[in-house]
């Protein structure tokens, strides 16, 4: 691939990028705006034509590795494990 192209695709790349951001920003306005509604009239699923909408609250338990780590750090160390990733990323 020449340099010319790699240019082209990572301006398409950029275009299809603000492209999602912006979709992205519309849907999460919309969704804000149908839990609010929801909010107010202060029901967690309704029904709506076909549709059913549910904006539920969800109690879970989460592991606190802060302070885990900060109380037994050597605990921690001994199962904590290094892990290899890729990133991409482009910038100008």
């Amino acid at each position: 691939m020449t340099q010319a192209m790699m240019i082209k695709q990572i301006e398409e790349l950029n275009e299809w990028e603000q492209i999602l951001e912006e979709a992205k920003a519309q849907a999460e306005a919309i969704k804000d705006s149908i839990k609010a509604e929801m909010e107010m009239l202060d029901v967690e699923e309704m029904t709506v034509g076909m549709y059913v909408v549910k904006y539920s609250t969800i109690l879970s338990n989460r592991f606190d590795t802060t302070s885990f780590k900060r109380q037994y750090n050597e605990i921690y160390k001994q199962y904590t494990k290094q892990v290899t990733s890729k990133r991409f990323s482009v910038t100008c």
